[in-house]
């Protein structure tokens, strides 16, 4: 079950159910406790009251015969029994045509044990000591009052299951106030957690009408206290979400205007070649590669870029000999400084190894050299060196070229930012690449001032383990 809702409804609709279960049982309880003590109570004043009433006449059970006088305890006379052979009244019963067939039965016994009347057809529950008990008559369970006097005592018994019927008739109406409340609560609390929940609802429905064009922050006001911070960090999201789709468009509008001058200088360069005498049709295929170059080199960087972006997938890290990454740099571009007369060389290299994307620190190695041999003049240098400083690798790369003034070194970081406009060979990539790569091993960049002239480039770069890679 993944519903907020549907979880609290679940807890607190079984807290009520199960709390209201307890207090029924305990009300119950309480109540069949109350109930058999007035039952008992009354009993006991039944008892009595047989006792009081004591003159009623004794009939002869057998013969019908009409009912002989018996002592009368309330004036004290002396009546002659019914039989004169017995010492005791014999047994009334009740006439058969008015039988009791209830479960309530009274008793008078003598002082010396024997029955004198019993509102039962048969004798009814045997003589108890004096008090309440229970016992087992006719397979049933009964409740006994048994009153003492001087010359007689009094027994009266009911049946429980007489008691529970009535206990069970009334208990309804004891639960039925319980019920309606268990109904009522849990109307309330669906009603409250369904009123808890509204301003989530709201702000579900707000963010999913939203498109791309609207990723203005989550207005706060009104939200409670636990969706408030929800709603700020969303907000953070969506800001950042909104500037990574800025970024995309003026990327996507800087690449196709970049773009549009090495291809529109390419079909230019055709066209003349198709026109071009056979004496200048090999200028004109020269200056066709040239453009094309440009344009494969342009659309490479665009390609490397993309792949740094912060939406792609996490770079594939390994262990990298960043020595041997440093050197196959340099021994590739060899040729390229021969031919614009500038000396390349790699002047320091320590072993040293660190985890990033291999592909991803070549292509930045690629573009600090490639731009240091593009602005370097001919006949200057650019020296490569890598070092350790403490748990970080330095990599530095020094050329003597115009280099960059300071109030323009952060502004050469962005894309597609070329200082001298007039330079048609450079796509303005290059160092921006370079930041996106140090941002993903989580380095730093740093320009400075080669000294006698130049741009130095240095970057660091943490390293896990002391390398132990040798020099091949």
């Amino acid at each position: 079950m993944s519903s907020i809702r549907s979880r609290l409804l679940l807890w607190q609709i079984s807290a009520l159910l199960i709390t209201a279960l307890v207090v029924s049982l305990l009300t119950y309880r309480l109540a069949l406790d109350g109930f058999n003590d007035v039952q008992d109570y009354g009993l006991e004043q039944i008892a009595h009251t047989v006792l009081r009433h004591d003159e009623t006449p004794v009939p002869a059970p057998a013969s019908r015969q009409p009912p002989a006088p018996v002592p009368s305890y309330a004036t004290g006379a002396e009546t002659t029994p019914a039989s004169p052979t017995d010492e005791e009244p014999t047994i009334e019963e009740p006439a058969d045509d008015e039988p009791d067939e209830g479960q309530f039965v009274s008793q008078i016994w003598s002082t010396k044990g024997k029955l004198i009347y019993s509102s039962a057809l048969d004798e009814g529950p045997p003589l108890q000591p004096p008090g309440l008990h229970t016992v087992v008559w006719q397979d049933h369970t009964w409740r006994v009052f048994t009153l003492p006097r001087e010359t007689r005592t009094a027994q009266v018994a009911v049946s429980r299951a007489e008691r529970n019927q009535g206990f069970s008739t009334l208990v309804m109406w004891l639960l039925l106030p319980m019920a309606v409340l268990v109904v009522l609560l849990g109307v309330l609390i669906h009603e409250a957690v369904s009123r808890a929940l509204h301003p989530l609802d709201r702000l579900r429905s707000e963010i999913g009408q939203r498109d791309v064009s609207q990723l203005h922050a989550v207005p706060l006001e009104d939200l409670p206290d636990e969706l408030a911070p929800l709603a700020n960090t969303l907000n953070q999201l969506l800001a950042r979400l909104d500037h990574l789709l800025a970024g995309q468009r003026q990327f996507l509008a800087d690449a196709a205007h970049e773009l549009n001058t090495p291809l529109a200088a390419i079909k230019l360069q055709a066209q003349l070649a198709r026109r071009a005498q056979d004496a200048e049709r090999q200028a004109a295929l020269d200056d066709l590669d040239s453009g094309i170059e440009r344009a494969i080199h342009l659309a490479a960087q665009l390609l490397q870029l993309a792949r740094l972006e912060p939406d792609q997938r996490e770079p594939h890290r390994e262990p990298v000999a960043l020595d041997k990454l440093v050197r196959q740099a340099v021994v590739a571009f060899s040729a390229q400084a021969d031919q614009r007369d500038v000396d390349l060389g790699l002047i320091h290299t320590e072993p040293l190894e660190m985890s990033g994307d291999r592909q991803a620190l070549r292509a930045m190695l690629d573009n600090l050299i490639d731009n240091a041999l593009r602005y370097a003049p001919a006949g200057s240098r650019v020296d490569v060196s890598l070092h350790r400083d403490g748990p970080e690798a330095a990599i530095e790369v020094c050329d003597n070229g115009p280099g960059i003034a300071c109030e323009d070194r952060e502004k050469v970081l962005q894309r597609f930012v070329r200082l001298n406009q007039t330079d048609v060979t450079g796509s303005g990539l290059g160092l921006a690449i370079v930041r996106e790569t140090v941002g993903l091993h989580a380095g730093s960049l740093q320009l400075d001032e080669t000294p006698g002239g130049g741009l130095t480039v240095r970057i660091r770069l943490p390293l896990d383990t002391p390398s132990t890679i040798s020099k091949p």
